[in-house]
């Protein structure tokens, strides 16, 4: 009886523990800080930290979530995508999208 108790409260912390990761993944602001993209283009998207770099919030979400996936795979190569390149396999694509569209959601 005890075992079965034991087993019981382990896959309720367990499905808590879980559950909490699913709802923090889908918070475009809290991906944005967890995944670095506020270290080059600042807190908000709007102040980034070199000039070479873009100012993406109030983009458009397909624009975004376009160039992201081709800095993943290494489709967009610049100088400036290089910094970029070295974070991307911090994030998926659903937390890509995410992100994206939290972006897309700022005013310029």
């Amino acid at each position: 009886m005890t075992s079965h108790k034991t087993l019981i409260a382990t896959a309720g912390i367990m499905c808590i523990a879980l559950s909490s990761g699913v709802s923090a993944a889908l918070d475009g602001a809290g991906l944005y800080r967890e995944r670095t993209c506020i270290a080059c283009h600042g807190a908000d998207g709007r102040e980034p930290v070199m000039s070479d770099y873009p100012k993406i919030a109030g983009q458009k979400a397909p624009y975004l979530l376009a160039q992201m996936k081709k800095i993943k795979d290494g489709t967009r190569s610049n100088d400036s995508s290089i910094a970029m390149k070295n974070v991307m396999h911090l994030i998926s694509e659903d937390e890509m999208a995410v992100v994206a569209e939290w972006l897309a959601g700022l005013p310029r």
